[in-house]
């Protein structure tokens, strides 16, 4: 199946179980400083999981738009990508275990047709030492939908996926870990605060029947990495509160979560151990024609370039531009193993068939603008930003390599010199090793060179180590504020420079806003502090910010602010600064924010520190409440 096709499938599955489909939020969460990036289903929706209710009810159902850039370097085998979509559905104390397992059972065997037999799955093992059981009504449920299939299922407790290596299968169907089934914002039971809620989930497994690469260990089990398992989907079941003694007790409210790989799926749809086959199938498909050269025999290259070019489309849509810092830094970062990895593709120059990645682009929209309109609607912004990128990156290579000639002239090349030519030139660390290793330098400080390094590169991968610690959306005080300075701001610069000024992306902190927005010219003083007046002017007016849900229709034709080509569900939530009526501000948005616009003047005054040109056409205003 095509991903359009289990995409379709799964969401008019669970639209049929009386789950609203909702759409996907940006890959750039515009209020949670923890995290650069969205990199799962459940991330935009932990607020309404930790109790804020949802406009389109208790049961919902997405696709969500997803990026890793943890797993950057991990791409290139047969599964791992820095993004994906991940299907979920969702409920918000409605239905539980009894529905959710049976559901998407009969969602892979029916709808997908897959053979159970090949289904394994994992549940919550239980940790006795602090009185959390383990899930027996999972392990029921399970074996009963096992049994309806013919299938005996036995129960084998493993603890720790450790402990796995050891035991192995013993001829089980069903699996029970701790940590590894279990879902908390802190994660383990054991590292809960009290007040905190989680739960245990149950996770499903395909088995591709190949050989286990004892490498990884004496035995196999479904948390084996050596590929003979693939996690397709994860149940989590939001069920208990941490209270102050250290025990667990029932939430009052129970959620389901469900999160599942669509190219996971697709891919075992067709029983290939191979995502890149289904999920790059035509950018594969075209680099193979336009390079001469067969995706068996450049698996590698092949992958890096799909995956990359691909995560680079969709975040430059959702307003991220190459950049040396932030969300950008990773678009750049994208783009450059791409190029580098097209290079290395024998044939690629010489046929001058094809010697640009943002060739690539055109059939990427193509292939998901049906799902994702705003692709289609800024193709064209996106093909400038890539042809840049690409333009500057090979000036990059040409100084760099002149760059690397030098340090290898000294017969060696130190930790020091590693890091300049990856920080000042921009040339990547496997092109220096590489390279080096071709003019005799067998040894470069890799750890030297990642000590200077850290702290500079990975800028995201901090943020998702603490998997939304403090939840979702950082509802500091601060934050709050500055997100209403936001509206306030995007409406300010509409009243100065024209109502076709609109937000091409932002990102908010405790210590200032940023703002992306379409203006071709640079700011005069005098239009700067006639915004600031403005925005300064409707804090002291205390106008009131009113939250509202409507039905879509009726915001837009209110003239709600809201991204061109975006999908939104038929429900909205709507704030207002001032009475709905006569607004000042009015745009679609999750929020938070404060309740009156005299709070933001408890952090100071609104000023704006920097106005910068950001792309073409493209302008970014920072600001601060000082």
């Amino acid at each position: 199946m095509t991903l359009s096709e289990v995409r379709s499938k799964y969401l008019e599955f669970f639209k049929a179980k009386g789950h609203a489909i909702i759409p996907s939020a940006p890959l750039v969460p515009e209020n949670d400083p923890t995290t650069l990036f969205t990199g799962s289903g459940m991330q935009p929706l932990v607020p309404y999981l930790l109790g804020q209710p949802h406009p389109s009810g208790t049961r919902l159902t997405d696709s969500q738009k997803s990026f890793r850039s943890m797993d950057i370097e991990e791409v290139g085998d047969n599964r791992h990508t820095t993004f994906f979509e991940m299907l979920g559905n969702w409920s918000l104390g409605d239905y539980f275990k009894q529905e959710q397992l049976p559901w998407f059972f009969e969602f892979l065997v029916k709808e997908i047709g897959l053979d159970p037999n090949r289904l394994y799955v994992t549940v919550f093992d239980g940790a006795q030492d602090i009185g959390v059981p383990r899930d027996e009504e999972s392990i029921d449920i399970w074996k009963k939908l096992f049994s309806d299939q013919g299938i005996e299922a036995e129960f084998v407790s493993l603890g720790s996926e450790e402990a796995g290596y050891q035991k192995g299968m013993q001829g089980g169907r069903i699996f029970g870990y701790t940590d590894k089934n279990w879902w908390s914002r802190a994660g383990a039971p054991h590292k809960m605060p009290a007040g905190e809620p989680g739960g245990p989930d149950s996770e499903v497994f395909y088995d591709f029947g190949i050989e286990h690469d004892i490498a990884w260990g004496p035995e196999c089990h479904p948390n084996c990495d050596c590929g003979r398992f693939l996690e397709i989907g994860n149940s989590v079941f939001m069920q208990y509160i941490k209270q102050e003694d250290g025990t667990f007790a029932l939430l009052p409210k129970q959620n389901v979560d469900f999160g599942g790989g669509l190219e996971r799926i697709a891919a075992v749809s067709e029983g290939s151990d191979d995502v890149f086959t289904v999920a790059h199938r035509s950018i594969i498909a075209q680099l193979e024609q336009s390079t001469g050269k067969k995706y068996a025999e450049n698996t590698r290259a092949f992958r890096i370039i799909a995956d990359h070019i691909k995560a680079a489309v969709f975040l430059i849509s959702d307003g991220v531009r190459p950049d040396n810092k932030d969300q950008g830094y990773f678009v750049r970062r994208l783009l450059r193993r791409a190029i580098r990895a097209l290079q290395k593709i024998e044939g690629a120059r010489e046929r001058g068939a094809f010697t640009s990645v943002a060739a690539l682009i055109g059939g990427i929209v193509e292939e998901y603008k049906g799902q994702y309109p705003e692709l289609h609607a800024k193709q064209k912004e996106i093909e400038e930003q890539v042809t840049e990128e690409e333009t500057r990156f090979r000036i990059t290579l040409d100084r760099g390599a002149k760059e690397l000639e030098r340090f290898i002239g000294q017969g060696s090349l130190t930790a020091q010199d590693a890091f300049q030519l990856v920080t000042t030139f921009g040339f990547p660390l496997e092109l220096i090793l590489e390279e080096a290793g071709e003019r005799g330098i067998k040894q470069v400080d890799i750890v030297g060179f990642k000590e200077l390094l850290k702290g500079h590169q990975d800028l995201s991968r901090a943020g998702s180590e603490q998997k939304f610690k403090g939840g979702l959306a950082d509802t500091s005080e601060k934050t709050v504020r500055l997100h209403t300075a936001h509206h306030l701001l995007l409406k300010a610069l509409q009243t100065v420079l024209g109502p076709e000024v609109h937000q091409r992306g932002s990102n908010i902190t405790g210590e200032r806003l940023r703002i992306d927005f379409n203006w071709g010219a640079k700011m005069t003083d005098e239009q700067k502090k006639e915004v600031e007046r403005i925005v300064n002017e409707k804090i002291k007016e205390d106008l009131p910010v009113v939250r509202t849900e409507m039905d879509k229709e009726e915001a837009e034709k209110l003239g709600a602010e809201h991204e061109f080509g975006a999908k939104y569900p038929d429900r909205v939530s709507v704030y207002s600064i001032g009475p709905l009526e006569s607004a000042f501000s009015l745009e679609f948005c999750g929020g938070p924010h404060v309740e009156h616009t005299a709070q933001l003047s408890e952090s100071g005054v609104f000023r704006i520190l920097k106005e910068e040109a950001v792309a073409q056409g493209v302008r970014r205003i920072k600001a601060v409440l000082e």
